[in-house]
């Protein structure tokens, strides 16, 4: 492969992936034409498998978990809520499958959309279980894919917790959520900024 050849592959691979990104943030705002043509850019590639640098995963690989969170949250602004959560489900086995490395494959958290939008449509168990999991609290998610005090999942899991009555808990998990806070340098008001209405 010559030099020109590995410089428009690198560069086809940031433009498909700012495409996905585009997409995603494009669809939180509703404008799901746009978002959905984004889409299809991201799907219609052509991408060879090749590793990015000297990460463990493949374009292909980040492609595909931006695919599926795409769908799922194009899905869910079309009203096909079951759908947008099965979709969303596959990007969290696809983040989750990916080898660990740092920094991580694919930045943008797949579960704190899911948990958000779960919670808007007031799912509360299922969102639950979907925070718990990012935790690590529920000791079913290798340590790499665990997110420790987190920020956002922490307000998703105290909100939860606050819904369905919850004191005890809420009191410490509110506890770590304001020390997450303090750290913070923007406003949090969801677990996803994916989520249009959010708790007062």
């Amino acid at each position: 492969m010559s030099q020109h050849d590995e410089k428009d592959g690198v560069n086809r691979r940031t433009f498909l992936l700012e495409l996905a990104v585009v997409g995603l943030s494009t669809s939180a705002l509703s404008a799901c034409v746009r978002a959905a043509s984004s889409g299809t850019g991201v799907t219609q590639a052509s991408v060879s498998p090749t590793r990015i640098g000297l990460q463990l995963y493949t374009v292909r690989d980040l492609l595909e978990i931006a695919h599926a969170m795409l769908d799922g949250e194009l899905e869910y602004r079309r009203g096909n809520h079951d759908a947008a959560f099965a979709h969303l489900r596959r990007s969290v086995e696809l983040d989750d499958a990916l080898p660990y490395d740092e920094p991580w494959g694919w930045m943008q958290p797949t579960r704190h959309a899911l948990g958000a939008l779960l919670l808007e449509q007031g799912r509360v168990a299922e969102a639950e279980a979907v925070y718990r999991s990012d935790l690590g609290l529920d000791g079913k998610l290798s340590r790499a894919c665990q997110h420790p005090d987190n920020l956002w999942s922490l307000h998703g899991l105290h909100e939860c917790l606050t819904r369905r009555g919850e004191t005890v808990e809420a009191t410490l998990i509110k506890q770590r959520l304001d020390l997450a806070l303090a750290r913070s340098e923007v406003p949090v008001k969801a677990s996803c900024f994916c989520r249009l209405k959010v708790a007062a």
